[in-house]
């Protein structure tokens, strides 16, 4: 990267938002850790820098202190929340603890729009989340930016170039956020806004090329739109270095496997190997009923599958995976923060180590909306970059209770008619799920005037942003009717079709 906006952890929850929203103004991001030393910010050509947020206060004996040269190598700084009382309790001058917490809406007066407010309003509604607050200034700053809590909501030191701001720009609730932050990028520090998708891919090839050299690289493919754009981007690279596999557990949806082996192999024209493993999960999953002993056992049968693939396959020196961006940074514990660690972000669990295969993950760069964007430019088709998040272990957590060859038949029937009936009224692209859960309860239905003693099916539709939260999505009542007759006139064993109206919380997205 010809230039880098480095974000410096200090535990923020807001943290993966500022490196969001810096990409948003098309000015390339990276997160570090805080104690990153200001030679490798310089090798690394970052022109400016972010201190992010935290849950700590300056006073603690634990807090997450910076090393001070950064403020020494002449990039700007700017410095939110946790990262203004940073500079009064770093740069000589002083932090203190508030008298109450200020958590909420705020009013921020402009003293001195400057470079960093150029174009905003005199007064505009902020996000405010701290408990200190800077009360005296640093020498060579001065205010800029006043709440009803602070006189020093906003400060500045225009000769060294260092910026501080109480409130939370990244946030949706700060009015004109995004502004501060590209006044900050373009106005202080000078960047170019270059970060594209088209500079993301040849960046990207460039470096699989060098990297891979004439090495073999392996890709478990699942069809999702994360390993779907990695396997496009390494084949763009490398051809047919590349192989992919693809294992069909007998879980997955109506006309799933011919989709892949159809677009990889015969419009990407992909090395992709296809892995009939149905009779050997379905044997595996036979007499379970508890949710978490089958995603157990689906995972593992998965991973030996994948093994024995290989043998096949032959010697290869790169596993390929579709880790992205968030993945890596809730890898990373901060300082004392055990809240920050989330989770470790292999995909495939075991298999790096055990393989000794050597990582390649391309996407590691990228956030979710940023994958889709690439996959769009390589050419995938909508159906695969913008499809709807699936499960790991698939239609076996949408079977409750005991898995069988019957109920997934059934089960997949029932989905394919919700999905073509989302799809044709435009619905599909505007929720986040869209799918079918087959109940483990009989109801009795009339078919003709006979009597019809067969299985349930649930319709879940949500709305979300983030999976985090979700709510029941309002379909037309026209439409439900439609997918209810269909569902139920069409699919032999089913008498009736119900709606899950329950949000996320108290409920789960999955049943299971």
């Amino acid at each position: 990267m010809q230039q880098t906006i480095a974000v410096l952890d200090f535990g923020s929850q807001y943290t993966q938002v500022i490196a969001r929203r810096i990409r948003e103004c098309q000015v390339y991001s990276k997160i570090y850790h805080y104690t990153t030393t200001p030679a490798q910010l310089q090798a690394d050509g970052v022109v400016g820098i972010i201190l992010s947020g935290g849950p700590s206060s300056v006073f603690a004996k634990t807090a997450p202190i910076p090393d001070r040269g950064i403020f020494k190598l002449g990039v700007p700084v700017l410095g939110i929340c946790y990262g203004i009382q940073l500079f009064g309790h770093l740069l000589g001058g002083k932090a203190a603890k508030s008298d109450h917490r200020e958590y909420g809406n705020g009013i921020l007066t402009i003293k001195k729009p400057g470079r960093l407010f150029a174009g905003l309003p005199k007064k505009i509604r902020v996000w405010n989340s701290h408990g200190d607050k800077v009360i005296a200034l640093p020498p060579g700053f001065q205010a800029i930016g006043t709440t009803e809590n602070s006189p020093y909501a906003a400060i500045e030191d225009r000769k060294r170039n260092l910026y501080g701001i109480q409130f939370h720009p990244e946030v949706f609730h700060t009015e004109h956020g995004v502004e501060v932050i590209r006044n900050f990028l373009v106005g202080v520090c000078g960047a170019k806004q270059d970060w594209t998708t088209k500079d993301f891919i040849a960046h990207a090839v460039e470096n699989i090329r060098t990297t891979v050299g004439q090495s073999r690289v392996i890709l478990g493919l699942s069809g999702g739109v994360d390993s779907s754009v990695a396997a496009a981007l390494i084949h763009k690279a490398i051809g047919k270095q590349l192989t992919c596999v693809f294992v069909d557990n007998g879980l997955l949806r109506k006309g799933e496997r011919e989709a892949v082996v159809e677009l990889y192999g015969k419009h990407f024209h992909i090395d992709l190997r296809v892995v009939d493993a149905a009779k050997l999960f379905l044997r595996r999953l036979k007499g379970v009923s508890d949710p978490e002993k089958k995603r157990k056992i689906i995972g593992l049968t998965f991973v030996e599958v994948f093994e024995k693939s290989l043998k096949s396959i032959g010697h290869a020196d790169y596993l390929a995976q579709g880790t992205l961006y968030p993945d890596v940074i809730e890898s990373v514990a901060i300082g004392n923060n055990p809240a920050a660690l989330i989770k470790s972000h292999h995909n495939v669990g075991g298999l790096p180590e055990r393989m000794k295969l050597k990582l390649l993950e391309p996407l590691r760069e990228l956030f979710k909306d940023e994958v889709r964007r690439v996959g769009s430019a390589l050419g995938l088709p909508k159906e695969v970059v913008w499809r709807q998040p699936f499960p790991g272990p698939g239609l076996g957590v949408r079977v409750l209770g005991e898995v069988s060859a019957e109920k997934l038949e059934i089960l997949r029937n029932a989905d394919a008619i919700l999905q073509e009936e989302m799809m044709a009224c435009g619905r599909y692209w505007k929720v986040w799920q869209s799918f079918c859960v087959f109940l483990p309860v009989k109801s009795v239905g009339v078919v003709g005037d006979e009597r019809n003693y067969a299985w349930v099916i649930a319709v879940r539709v949500v709305e979300s942003i983030d999976a985090m939260t979700a709510d029941w999505a309002r379909l037309p009542h026209e439409l439900l009717q439609k997918i209810s007759s269909r569902i139920t006139n069409e699919v032999r064993g089913v008498s009736r079709v119900v709606l899950d109206i329950s949000s996320k919380p108290p409920a789960t997205i999955e049943w299971e």
